[in-house]
This record gives C-alpha cells, sequence and structure tokens, in this order.
C-alpha cells in the first residue's frame, strides 16, 4: 500500500504523542520467555488476557516447556484451560501439537521466522507476529487486533476493513522499528481512552489529531445486525372432543329386515330403518 510523506508524517507524529500517553503500553500476557508467550497468544484468541493469565500458571506449573507439553495427555491438558476458557479442547490440542512440533523440527525451541511459526497448529501470522515482536523485538508486521483496528480507522490511518489490508497499510505509514509498539499503544489506548461502545474524546489527547473526535461511536465498529421480524402466529383451534365431534357427525343410516312369525309360515313385511348414530338403535 502506498502512502504520502504528508500521510506518513502526521500518523507517525500522532502515534509519537500516544506513546507519551501510554509509556506503560506493553504485552499484558504473562509469561518469562518465548515458549510461555507463545502459548499464551494461542490460549488468548476469543478470550481475554486477563483469563489466559489466570489458568497459565497452573498449566506451566505442570508442563513448563515444550518437551513436557508434547508428552501431555490432552484430555488431562483441556481440563484444566476447561477451568477458565472456552474452546479448551481445540486450544488443548493446538498446545500439544506445537509442542510437539517444537521438540521435532526445532528443538523445543519458538522458531524466529514468521514462516516457521505459522507451520505450528494454532498459530496464524497475528499470533506469530505477537512472538516475534515481543519476544524477539523482530516482527515482520503489525499485529492487528480489534483495538488496532478500530482505532486506525478512527484516526484516518485506513478505511479497509480487512485485518490483512490494514496491516499492509500501517506497515506503509511506519517504519518497522515502530511495528510492535504500534500496535501495544493502540491496544492500551483502545482499553482505557477509545472505547468501542463510548470513546472518550474528552479526554482523548490527540482528539486535535482525530478526524473522528467527538463523532467516533460508528466508526470502527461493526455495523448492528438486522435481526429478522418477529412474525406471532394466532394459535391454532383446538380439535373437537370426541364427544363434540359425535354430535356434528352426519347421522347413518342401516337397513334392518322385520320378520314377523306366524303360524302356517313366515310373512315379510317392508325394511325399517334403523335410529341414527348416537341416539340409540331401534329394537326388532
Amino acid at each position: 500500500m502506498t502512502a504520502t510523506n504528508q500521510q506518513r508524517a502526521r500518523a507517525q507524529e500522532t502515534f509519537r504523542r500516544l506513546r507519551v500517553i501510554h509509556p506503560d503500553a506493553h504485552c499484558e500476557l504473562d509469561h518469562v520467555n518465548p515458549f510461555q508467550l507463545l502459548v499464551a497468544t494461542v490460549l488468548s484468541a476469543q478470550t481475554t488476557d486477563v483469563l489466559v493469565n489466570q489458568i497459565t500458571p497452573k498449566l506451566f506449573a505442570r508442563w513448563p516447556d515444550a518437551p513436557s507439553l508434547a508428552r501431555a495427555p490432552i484430555p488431562e491438558v483441556a481440563a484444566l484451560l476447561r477451568e477458565r476458557l472456552g474452546m479448551f479442547n481445540q486450544k488443548g490440542k493446538n498446545i500439544v501439537g506445537l509442542a510437539k512440533k517444537l521438540v521435532e523440527k526445532h528443538g523445543g525451541e519458538v522458531p524466529r521466522t514468521l514462516a516457521e511459526l505459522v507451520e505450528l497448529p494454532g498459530v496464524g501470522r497475528k499470533t506469530a507476529n505477537v512472538v516475534l515482536g515481543v519476544a524477539f523485538g523482530r516482527p515482520e508486521g503489525v499485529v492487528v487486533d480489534t483495538h488496532v483496528q478500530r482505532l486506525s480507522q478512527r484516526l484516518g490511518w485506513t478505511t479497509e476493513q480487512k485485518p490483512e489490508t490494514i496491516e499492509k497499510g500501517l506497515c506503509a505509514l511506519f517504519p518497522p522499528e515502530d511495528w510492535n509498539m504500534l500496535s501495544l499503544v493502540l491496544i492500551f489506548h483502545g482499553r482505557r481512552v477509545c472505547f468501542a461502545k463510548k470513546p472518550a474524546c474528552a479526554a482523548c489527547g490527540v482528539n486535535d489529531a482525530c478526524p473522528s473526535a467527538f463523532a467516533a461511536e460508528n466508526v470502527g465498529r461493526k455495523p448492528p445486525r438486522k435481526r429478522p421480524a418477529v412474525v406471532i402466529e394466532a394459535a391454532p383451534k383446538k380439535a373437537a372432543t370426541k364427544k363434540a365431534a359425535a354430535k356434528k357427525a352426519t347421522a347413518t343410516t342401516t337397513t334392518v329386515k322385520k320378520v314377523i312369525v306366524k303360524k302356517g309360515g313366515a310373512t315379510r313385511i317392508a325394511p325399517k330403518k334403523a335410529a341414527a348414530k348416537g341416539k340409540g338403535s331401534g329394537r326388532a
């Protein structure tokens, strides 16, 4: 993606000011080495860093490195994850699988290239760049999560909607040495000031440089889904009771032959109609 020198200068100045506002911006996933960061980042998919940090101490106490986690039974790992996380079966399978590949292909160590990282189970481009940037200081792109996407749109740095396209635009605006801190600073600003639903524009230190200031509620957010109209159908009429049905039924008739026996032989008279059903039948 191309960007003019003026666009680059303006974006980089805004970012410089944001770094001053958030000097403590950092990765909030607790870890002590690249392996733990990799596992924690995989676990953070579709959940919060807070919940991941609640479960990883217990996880790493039992399986502290790639060789030990590679030998762990997946059901046991999933059961431990279930205490705090959703998608625990798939995540358990992923982290055991990536540990096995680390042992088999990388001597138990976390590789330092995006191409090698994305071959591991559960690791996509975003996860790989988190590890490369935070653990090694060598990201191969900008991590675009929901905060980074929302803020880069509100700040006028991109009009794109897809994370991969937004990433290309940000990489064109900022030099590689800024890529890691760019995502971390935007994440902090998104969590503290530029909220999704009610951004605190009045308290924002860069509102004078933001084209969405004081009207940012619907910028960088997915449009509300249109729900189908609810159709209320009339309750079906109750079926008639057997007794009522019997009353409404058309009366049927039967033919009965009546025979009178007299001395000297039998005399047959005309047939007589029996009474309708429900009213009793006539006696011969």
